[in-house]
């Protein structure tokens, strides 16, 4: 065989591939949107017919019409954008500070952020809820955090233990180590204050950085069910995917809202990486090119 036909052949099994694993990652939400303009009749008796006989919105304006699913939707984007604001400020402070900034247990402290990571989230659950309950002056609680709530049933509760996650330090920690420590030093010459130098030098060039980490927060805090489910137990305060696992219960499943729930809560994940993505390689040509 020869080297142009070899060459064929690969670019051929290769397209191919491609074809078929795009096709095996876009199929489930293609059925998905499919399934959710179908009536609740049709879905049961042709689930496997990919384009619907009649369709319909009416699962989707059942979503809004049978529950607080606006009500849903706007306490994950508060939760998802008040995760993404805190992570960016406070993960980009604490990293700059263990990247740039010499001080005595710089090392100890960067050891145990990462040794946070290795625990898992389900083993700090039960303690993290009992310090938000017991949180003193806050939510009706006493000096010594008793006759209230706490944080709990409040947006506090799921954004505070978050707020500098041990990631979030860990990956711009990393970032910003590899911008060059002679921008802080001329700075610090030129009489410029530490928080000035990592808001108005560092922080600047560490968009790429602050992107991919905003895409990940956000994706994080809108898909995010365990911890919503303990901390917010309040009716008006679930987050959509709670609220969509209410139409699950022992007795029936809601299909038709439960799959138009689906795509709705899929959306905004999708435009938020569509376009960061090309947010992202933008900043990173830009940056290649200084």
């Amino acid at each position: 065989m020869s080297a142009q036909a070899r060459r064929v052949l690969g670019r051929s099994v290769w397209t191919l591939a491609v074809v078929l694993i795009s096709l095996t990652t876009v199929m489930p939400l293609v059925w998905t949107l499919s399934t959710s303009l179908k009536p609740e009749g049709e879905i049961l008796s042709s689930y496997l017919q990919l384009a619907p006989e009649n369709p319909t919105l009416a699962n989707y304006v059942t979503l809004f019409t049978d529950g607080p699913f606006g009500q849903y939707l706007a306490n994950s984007a508060i939760i998802a954008l008040g995760g993404v604001a805190t992570n960016l400020f406070f993960g980009g402070l604490a990293g700059y500070a263990l990247a740039k900034l010499s001080f005595r247990g710089r090392g100890v402290v960067f050891s145990l952020f990462l040794g946070s990571m290795m625990v898992p989230g389900i083993i700090t659950m039960v303690p993290t809820f009992l310090v938000l309950r017991r949180f003193p002056l806050v939510g009706g609680n006493d000096l010594f955090g008793e006759g209230g709530a706490g944080f709990i049933n409040s947006y506090g509760a799921v954004l505070i233990p978050f707020a500098a996650g041990p990631f979030a330090v860990f990956f711009m920690r990393q970032f910003f180590q590899a911008l060059p420590d002679e921008l802080g030093d001329a700075a610090r010459i030129d009489g410029a204050s530490e928080f000035r130098i990592f808001w108005n030098i560092y922080l600047p060039l560490a968009k790429a950085g602050l992107a991919v980490l905003g895409v990940l927060t956000f994706q994080a805090g809108w898909n995010s069910f365990l911890w919503p489910l303990i901390a917010l137990n309040d009716p008006e305060m679930l987050t959509v995917q709670v609220g969509l696992a209410g139409y699950v219960n022992e007795y029936q499943t809601q299909y038709g809202p439960l799959l138009a729930g689906t795509i709705l809560a899929s959306l905004p994940v999708l435009v938020v990486f569509i376009f960061a993505q090309r947010y992202i390689i933008e900043n990173f040509a830009h940056t290649g090119t200084k």
